[in-house]
């Protein structure tokens, strides 16, 4: 069949296999020109690598650092008739290019909230690497089955306490408008937390220490967003926000358990990109089609790759890791620079649908946000058919 991109709200419901291909490899090229590290982990796991700074982390290390890798996601296969999900594709490049440089490589498709994918993933672990030295937590999941008690909980995006009004875009039509979202109740604040807070990332690291499957000097990170002023009450004073605080909580405990034998738990703030996720977030996109405008005219811009590039080498080349005074990595440091931030709040002030393809950079977001589902990618033949259905190796 022939794969066009198909839009709905801000999610594109179809994926281009050969398109993920050629995004994976421009990555996995970066990531051998960019990404060695001294003293770098040699066993790696990635629970949520089938896309964006997971999907990152997993080339950095494998390709960076020649480490053996294992990758957690959840993602639909594509069928005759029907593409499946990007990561899945993804994947599928991914492992076909670890083979073929003669690296180690197993992925896990299910849910990594379960107790039966961490048993299948340890599993596997004592098998095959033994141990492991880096495990990479970059889960952002709308909905989570809790492991014991079989209750579901839904994340939700919302401000806590009073409603919040600001811009937005429609960045298919390229209008700008008012948004307004109303609080959150007390049990999406609690699911919210549980969906997308700590409790799951210290579950993995239970299993992992109770089988014997970290190295000494073993080190994890989970990825998390601060954003600036213009976002704060949709997001770090909202739900999703007091998730990333119980994930910050969960950092600090893991910490105190894990130093004794050489071990580390941090968080890494990382840098406002176009996600699957950060899609879906009222007023971010509007933000990030200005960040990527004023960071672009000052040479500081970054993607994906890049900023986990940057992120491997504050883990394992600089010494100590440089953190912030609540120990977290900031890999947003230059998105947080006063001049940066200075600009884009004045931007924001002024801008409307009349003057935003001037004082935004829309077609660059619209070109990221099509790449994660594999258009726009040169080299790839966007009028051939292609297969859909297809099988990781």
């Amino acid at each position: 069949m022939i794969i066009k991109p198909k839009v709905r709200g801000f999610i594109c419901v179809t994926a281009h296999p050969e398109g993920c291909e050629a995004h994976v490899s421009e990555w996995i090229a970066y990531a051998k020109k960019h990404g060695r590290v001294q003293n770098s982990p040699l066993r790696v796991l990635v629970v949520g690598s089938s896309t964006g700074f997971g999907l990152a982390s997993r080339i950095t290390a494998a390709f960076g650092s020649n480490a053996s890798t294992i990758g957690v996601f959840y993602e639909n296969p594509g069928e005759p008739d029907k593409p499946g999900t990007p990561g899945w594709y993804n994947t599928i490049a991914f492992e076909r290019a670890a083979k073929s440089a003669g690296l180690y490589s197993r992925s896990f498709n299910g849910d990594a909230f379960s107790a039966d994918m961490k048993k299948q993933v340890v599993n596997a672990i004592k098998a095959d690497p033994g141990q492991i030295d880096l495990l990479i937590y970059s889960v952002a999941a709308p909905r989570r089955t809790h492991p014991e008690t079989g209750v579901v909980a839904k994340s939700t995006l919302k401000p806590i306490g009073s409603p919040f009004t600001a811009k937005t875009i429609d960045v298919n039509k390229g209008i700008i408008s008012t948004v307004t979202v109303d609080p959150a109740s007390e049990q999406e604040i609690a699911d919210t937390v549980s969906v997308m807070g700590g409790e799951d990332w210290r579950r993995w690291v239970d299993a992992l220490e109770a089988a014997d499957a970290l190295s000494n000097h073993f080190t994890t990170v989970a990825y998390s967003y601060l954003g600036p002023d213009l976002t704060w009450a949709i997001y770090r004073n909202g739900t999703i926000g007091r998730a990333k605080e119980d994930l910050e909580k969960t950092a600090h405990s893991l910490h105190e358990r894990l130093k004794s034998k050489g071990g580390r738990a941090l968080v890494s703030i990382n840098k406002g990109l176009v996600t699957q996720a950060s899609s879906a977030i009222p007023i971010v996109p509007l933000y990030i089609s200005i960040l990527y405008r004023v960071m672009k005219e000052r040479e500081l811009h970054e993607g994906c790759i890049e900023q986990i590039g940057r992120l491997f080498h504050k883990l394992y080349d600089e010494v100590p890791t440089p953190v912030d005074g609540l120990g977290r990595i900031r890999i947003d440091d230059w998105e947080m620079q006063p001049e940066v931030q200075r600009a884009v709040a004045e931007i924001w002030a002024d801008i409307t649908t009349e003057n935003l393809t001037s004082l935004a950079d829309l077609e660059g977001y619209r070109a990221d946000f099509l790449k994660l589902f594999g258009f726009g990618l040169a080299g790839v033949d966007y009028e051939k058919e292609t297969e859909p259905h297809r099988t990781i190796a």
